[in-house]
């Protein structure tokens, strides 16, 4: 006999600033450390619960290994102080691990399996680059049938850009008003509700004493929108990928340092502990598309989404779109008709920077506190993934 689904709750949903890199403000910090930060700030917006009562931890990264190896998750959940019950598990579907970690975690308590469940997401690609340090593909990917998976993600950007006919200025156009809307949205403070500010601890050598002297910096905005991005500037910067393409790093995601975290729990738990959820997890999509255009992926998986949350297109008033590339924003938008004042309404990642698989759970933290802002009952993360992929996930405002 089939047991009926309980729902999953949001009650604490955070992240912290996201960093620059290789060169920006958490280069010296790890991966580890900030997730640590991003879990210890999520748990005290809980007060009440017991965190004996956490089943697991459920950690995104897309390059596991070195200062987010170890099964970063486990060690994290340790560091933050909470008790050894806890587990933890860190998991790798790249770009979307953050949101596959809070699919996992909702998952879990949605079948009766945990009531008290963690999903985040940390990557630092200051110190861990793409592909990591010592990457080794298989050279059965070289082969005509399968040299799609071979592809750098900026061709497969200019792939779409071809495909979807895409133009250089329709791509930068959309970059600089990522900035501009990153930039109002800080100024206007609307991501003072999601951001956990980070203390950067400094070393520096004192000549004159002989000693090192300590300095601590809080941040608590993200590092990479900026004022000055205009057609012009923009306009002036060569591709980077093909040498007649249309894709600059300008029009493109940043590198970056980050991390979320998002705290799940059953409705018993609401109302054991008195908690007021933030939203609730409806559903969630993967859907495979050719490696070579891996950038359309939130084109098939968005209407699965929709499908398994029994809404339609039209509902969803605000849209978290990954901007790994301008090109494969814009042929997504286009194709699936999106309203573009719904699609990023305070920046991406052209502006906001990508950490990896930190993302995921850092745009779930900026949805479901701009739904509360702005009073919106349905929101949406959804991202393309590097092989062919693409997933989305919907939240619903309570």
């Amino acid at each position: 006999m089939s047991k009926q689904l309980q729902d999953a709750y949001i009650v604490a949903a955070t992240r912290t600033p996201i960093g620059k890199a290789p060169r920006g403000m958490f280069k010296n910090t790890r991966p580890d450390d900030l997730l640590v930060r991003a879990i210890q700030s999520a748990m005290s917006q809980v007060p009440g619960l017991d965190p004996a009562l956490i089943e697991d931890a459920i950690v995104g990264c897309s390059f596991p290994e070195a200062e987010q190896g170890s099964n970063m998750a486990r060690m994290a959940v340790l560091l933050a102080g909470l008790p050894n019950t806890v587990g933890g598990v860190t998991v790798n579907r790249f770009c979307a691990s953050g949101i596959t970690a809070v699919a996992m975690a909702a998952d879990r308590i949605r079948v009766g399996q945990a009531d008290v469940m963690i999903a985040a997401g940390a990557e630092s690609m200051s110190m861990v680059p793409m592909m990591g340090h010592h990457p080794s593909i298989n050279m059965k990917v070289f082969k005509n049938e399968n040299i799609g998976m071979a592809y750098g993600m900026g061709l497969t950007a200019e792939k779409v850009a071809q495909q979807w006919k895409i133009s250089r200025e329709a791509q930068d156009q959309f970059s600089v008003e990522s900035h501009r809307r990153a930039i109002a949205a800080q100024q206007a403070g609307y991501f003072n509700d999601e951001m956990t500010s980070v203390d950067i601890v400094e070393r520096f050598p004192n000549l004159a004493s002989g000693q090192i002297d300590i300095k601590t910096r809080t941040v608590n905005q993200d590092e990479g929108a900026r004022a000055d991005s205009t057609m012009e500037s923009l306009s002036k910067l060569k591709p980077v990928f093909a040498a007649k393409g249309s894709v600059t790093a300008a029009n493109s995601s940043q590198m970056s340092d980050g991390a979320g975290a998002l705290i799940l729990v059953s409705e018993k738990m609401l109302k054991q502990f008195n908690l007021t959820p933030l939203a609730r997890f409806m559903s969630f999509a993967v859907k495979g598309v050719p490696p070579e255009i891996m950038g359309i992926g939130p084109k098939v998986a968005i209407p699965a989404a929709l499908l398994a949350a029994g809404l339609t297109l039209d509902q969803i008033d605000w849209f978290e779109l990954n901007e790994a590339f301008a090109a494969q924003s814009l042929a997504v938008i286009q194709d699936l008709g999106l309203d573009p004042a719904k699609v990023n309404p305070m920046g991406g990642a052209i502006a906001l920077g990508h950490p990896l698989g930190a993302t995921g759970a850092i745009r779930s933290s900026t949805v479901i506190h701009a739904m509360r802002r702005n009073n919106l009952k349905y929101g949406m993360v959804t991202m393309c993934v590097g092989t062919g992929m693409g997933v989305a996930g919907i939240f619903e405002r309570m």
